[in-house]
């Protein structure tokens, strides 16, 4: 994401579709009848509003990002219910408890009849999926969710996804359009008076982009007298080895499977940290660290310490969103695509447009499964992720005669000091956290959003990796899922640890022999296998 800074500044949001519901077992006067679990039978109107004649309350789980937020008093929640005749009684849990919550109540049995925002892991979902805790969605959407499914038709990458390898789909994701660029890529910032100042020009290869670091280190672009300025501000090495990987030939579908990609030689499933591109983007980086041009604790610096900085323009280049919206400083422009030594100018650190598909899942106890499918369904309609994320017209926000949408000032410049976060949490649920959805421009208000961001992505766009060929990531059998579980934890942390080594000089490129060796006894082979077993169905 770019998808990488998300924190308050992630908005999560829907599109446009029509909200007309086809759906079978049809009742008399346009309803359709369903069996609640020995409580009868309720009407749910095939389209629009109420989506049930009688009131029906749900229970949902959920995690918030504000500790304080009360979903079941909170106006969009509230509104909604009078639309649908739907109301959910929330228990909900901080992001930071999330996961034990949840494999609590599963643990114990006593879990709700939806989860919400509650994103699962992939491996959960199959797992629950298969014990008959989660329910299958496939005919739910066919039938009932004519949003999402049109969503599915545009975007093939969706269903393919989505589903599991025992062909069921189990939970309802996040995705990013598309055609929003800015929020699934983005170079990093470089304070563009600073190379005036010096007179260089934007760097285009390696050695340019060396030769400037260095220059913001040694010669007081500032102007102060002081070598107090920092070349890049970063934390830990990831940013910058992800920005250089794709100068080095890697990664050819994106980082959402960051280890693997297409061997271009071979055609087959390649592991990259023991590939040789990868050994010499590591060697390059050292360099710069070796050299002064990245913070000596890059690998712990606290991104309270880099933001610090940032505040007081002592950054030259920021790792993360446009500078404007954290730190208040103008003037910050996109890196370049660098050409690396192969003469490969290529950016790879791009994301799927599928996040996380766990965020929306019905389990055995929904009562009413087809009625809650289209209560989800409305979220990823026009109208839907309008109020979502915008609230409603002349009370949270303002409508121009092009039907371009903004806050009210109330909530831009609250007259009590409250952050637009806060302002908004009064009356929605989106600050701060994720939820199922679809992130659009038009709604999106994040850093992500603002013109420069576009622009940025704009500058990057004719040397990114097609959308069509970035992988999301994949989805693996019950069988490979254990096998991953005992070997992928221990590569990945081997992999970080020791490429912050080699960054660091730390562990001498000497024993880069023994370090594959290393990989090979922890089984990256398997590991390799496996996702060659996951890439294959998915390229199928």
């Amino acid at each position: 994401m770019k998808l990488k800074q998300w924190g308050s500044l992630l908005l999560t949001c829907m599109l446009s579709v029509s909200l007309t519901v086809g759906c079978s077992s049809k009742g008399s006067g346009g309803t359709a009848e369903s069996d609640s679990a020995g409580e009868g039978k309720t009407a749910m109107n095939e389209t629009g509003f109420p989506i049930v004649n009688d009131k029906m309350t749900v229970t949902g789980f959920a995690g918030k990002f504000f500790a304080n937020a009360d979903w079941n008093n909170i106006k969009l929640w509230q509104e909604y219910e009078k639309m649908t005749n739907i109301e959910v009684q929330w228990d909900t849990v901080h992001k930071d408890n999330l996961a034990e919550k949840r494999n609590l109540l599963l643990a114990g049995g006593d879990y709700p009849e939806m989860f919400y925002a509650s994103a699962f892991p992939r491996a959960d979902l199959l797992k629950y999926g298969k014990q008959g805790a989660f329910i299958p969605l496939n005919d739910l959407i066919d039938q009932y969710a004519p949003n999402f499914k049109a969503l599915m038709e545009k975007y093939p990458v969706i269903e393919k996804g989505i589903t599991m390898p025992d062909g069921n789909i189990y939970g309802l994701p996040t995705l990013f359009d598309p055609e929003f660029r800015s929020v699934l890529y983005g170079t990093p910032w470089v304070k563009s008076e600073w190379l005036t100042k010096l007179g260089l020009q934007e760097p285009q290869t390696l050695d340019e982009f060396y030769d400037m670091l260095k220059a913001f280190k040694e010669k007081d672009p500032n102007g102060n007298g002081q070598k107090d300025e920092y070349a890049w501000g970063g934390v830990g090495t990831a940013g910058i080895v992800n920005y250089l990987r794709g100068s080095f030939g890697l990664n050819y579908h994106g980082t959402s499977n960051i280890n693997v990609d297409t061997d271009p030689a071979s055609g087959k499933v390649r592991f990259i940290p023991t590939d040789p591109r990868y050994k010499e983007l590591l060697q390059f980086v050292n360099k710069l660290y070796k050299d002064g041009l990245l913070e000596q604790d890059i690998m712990s610096v606290k991104s309270t310490e880099v933001d610090a900085k940032g505040v007081e323009g002592l950054l030259g280049v920021v790792d993360n969103v446009d500078p404007v919206a954290i730190y208040n400083q103008e003037g910050y422009v996109g890196l370049p695509v660098l050409k690396g030594p192969h003469g490969d100018q290529m950016f790879s650190a791009t994301g799927s447009p599928l996040g996380n598909i766990g965020m929306f899942v019905l389990t055995d106890k929904a009562k009413n499964p087809a009625a809650l499918i289209r209560w989800m369904d409305y979220f990823y309609s026009d109208e839907g992720i309008r109020m979502f994320f915008m609230g409603w017209n002349d009370e949270t926000y303002k409508e121009d005669a092009e039907g371009n949408v903004d806050y009210v000032d109330e909530i831009k410049n609250n007259p009590d000091g409250l952050s637009l976060d806060q302002a908004v949490g009064q009356y929605l649920i989106w600050p701060g956290g994720y939820y199922p959805g679809f992130v659009t421009q038009k709604y999106f208000k994040g850093a992500e959003g603002l013109p420069t961001s576009v622009e940025n992505a704009k500058k990057a766009e004719p040397y990114v990796i097609p959308q069509d060929k970035v992988w999301p990531p994949f989805n693996f059998t019950a069988d490979e899922q254990s096998e991953l579980t005992s070997i992928q934890t221990d590569i990945n942390t081997y992999v970080d640890e020791m490429r912050d080594k080699f960054i660091a000089g730390n562990e001498s490129f000497d024993n880069w022999d023994q370090y594959v060796a290393n990989l090979q006894k922890m089984g990256s082979e398997r590991y390799l296998a496996i996702y060659q077993s996951a890439a294959d169905r998915y390229t199928k």
